[in-house]
């Protein structure tokens, strides 16, 4: 449904505009507004599902300010604000900055990273995760190539308990026992066992 959405999109930087995939790519982002019957649609993108209460509170306050008062959060565990104004793009784009929920104007619509969300909280699994996914996220950000990278295009982060794995995202790397890590390409791709380290 939301690709069928025309985008509104908000004010960047110059030289910060994100590449445009065409018609096959309208997933929303904190920088791309999609007009909804509520208003604008913002989605946040949280690799791993990561933030602090600190985000958690800046998060509640933007929503209540600029949009509905509700945060929705999506299947690859990022936020959704709706209910905003068609022009708030400029205000959003700098709260989240200011709540550094907006590391990179030019690769937030290809932060999506997915993780096991019990990982490291209840001693199952071989890898805790958090810290794959904040690696991930900083390569990503640093890396200009990244950018290119469509905004449907997904990240898996599984702890070997195999949730997030059988999401068959573009690329996975699932932990194995004794600091092992397996990594897939895209749904029935090839597998290539790995170190943690490498991981």
């Amino acid at each position: 449904m939301l690709a069928a959405m025309p985008s509104a999109p908000a004010s960047r930087p110059s030289g910060s505009e994100p590449p445009d995939f065409g018609p096959g790519d309208r997933c929303p982002g904190a920088l791309r507004l999609h007009m909804a019957d509520d208003g604008a649609l913002a989605r946040i993108r949280l690799p791993g599902g990561l933030l602090s209460s600190r985000q958690a509170a800046d998060l509640a306050d933007i929503a209540e300010e600029l949009g509905d008062g509700n945060l929705d959060l999506t299947s690859r565990g990022n936020v959704q604000l709706r209910g905003l104004a068609a022009d708030c793009g400029p205000e959003l784009a700098d709260r989240l900055r200011a709540a550094a929920l907006l590391p990179s104007d030019t690769h937030e619509r290809v932060r999506n990273v997915v993780a096991s969300p019990l990982s490291g909280l209840d001693g199952h699994g071989y890898a805790d995760t958090a810290a794959w996914a904040r690696a991930l996220d900083r390569a990503l950000c640093a890396n200009p190539d990244a950018a290119a990278l469509s905004g449907r295009f997904l990240f898996a982060l599984d702890d070997g308990r195999g949730d997030v794995a059988a999401l068959d995202a573009d690329v996975t790397i699932v932990a194995a026992p004794g600091g092992a890590a397996e990594l897939r390409t895209g749904a029935g791709g090839p597998r290539l066992a790995v170190s943690a380290a490498d991981a």
